[in-house]
């Protein structure tokens, strides 16, 4: 998948981000260890800025899944991190 190529919003990159995270199951258990989430809280709050930005911070602390990520948004994985700034605001 290489999208979204014309939309590129904080909640929509973050959304896209967290699909990708959980699609790997050893990187989706790293997301909720490290972030301290829950599956439950990923259902409920998918959509909640400050989990978004809980997403987007965990693969930016991990550089490959950034770019890894951001490679498969076609996106640069500097627009992660500014969404990431724009959902922490």
């Amino acid at each position: 998948m290489h999208g979204p190529e014309t939309n590129h919003d904080a909640p929509t990159l973050a959304l896209l981000a967290l699909a990708w995270s959980l699609e790997d199951s050893r990187r989706a258990e790293r997301l909720l260890a490290l972030t301290g989430l829950t599956t439950n809280d990923l259902r409920a709050r998918a959509t909640d800025p400050a989990l978004q930005a809980a997403v987007l911070s965990f693969l930016e602390a991990h550089e490959l899944d950034l770019v890894a990520c951001a490679d498969h948004l076609g996106v640069k994985p500097e627009l992660l991190i500014r969404a990431r700034t724009e959902l922490d605001a």
